[in-house]
């Protein structure tokens, strides 16, 4: 569980706060609209309205106190600099900020940021990974080369164990773990007969699993 401050309440922040708050993180959320925080008040325990470019306003937020400060503002880049550089002023432990362009993630590495997101990036990759890739649910870049896919069954597989189908030997990809209907199967054994309804995480070369997906359709 971290302790986590998260300023700027737009879509991106919401859902940010969201699933911040179903794995149980200590949040505090601002923003500077009094609407906004007004409907938040009744699902975040910690809301407060400041404008986050007063370093006054910052000073009051006890900022070491966090273990990340998270600046999720998305339609004004000037406030972002300017409150990701405050924060770090005022002691932040690690920033991270929302870029939607390169540029914007250098000038936020140079005024302080440890680690910038693309949001609209990340969703623009997926989505043409899955316009790409038969069947994909879902996909994490993790390097160049490298990637992790969560796909649906090969309707070929159905009925056979992993000792049969030996995925490693002739696809070159390694299945990590095994979704069924409420529950998974980490680290499936050799003798784990697929069923239907199986989704398939798998970890490769992002090459070999966009082979692999496409001629095993499922």
């Amino acid at each position: 569980m971290k302790s986590v401050l998260l300023i700027g309440m737009g879509k991106f922040g919401q859902t940010i706060g969201e699933k911040l708050l179903e794995m149980g993180d200590q949040l505090m959320i601002v923003d500077k609209n009094e609407d906004v925080i007004n409907s938040l008040a009744p699902i975040y325990t910690n809301a407060l309205i400041a404008n986050c470019m007063n370093v006054n306003n910052l000073a009051k937020m006890d900022i070491p106190a966090f273990d990340v400060c998270i600046v999720a503002i998305g339609d004004d880049f000037q406030s972002s600099l300017e409150i990701t550089s405050l924060l770090k002023e005022c002691g932040a432990k690690y920033v991270i900020a929302k870029a939607t362009t390169d540029i914007q993630r250098k000038f936020l590495l140079r005024n302080g940021a440890d680690e910038v997101i693309y949001p609209d990036l990340d969703i623009a990759e997926k989505m043409a990974v899955k316009l790409n890739v038969e069947n994909v649910y879902d996909y994490i870049e993790l390097d160049e080369k490298h990637s992790i896919f969560e796909i649906a069954l090969p309707a070929s597989w159905l009925g056979k164990t992993l000792v049969q189908l030996s995925p490693r030997s002739k696809f070159g990809i390694n299945i990590l773990t095994v979704k069924k209907v409420g529950h998974v199967v980490a680290s499936p054994s050799a003798d784990y007969v697929f069923e239907k309804g199986d989704k398939l995480v798998i970890f490769g070369e992002t090459k070999k699993i966009m082979q692999f997906s496409n001629r095993e359709k499922g």
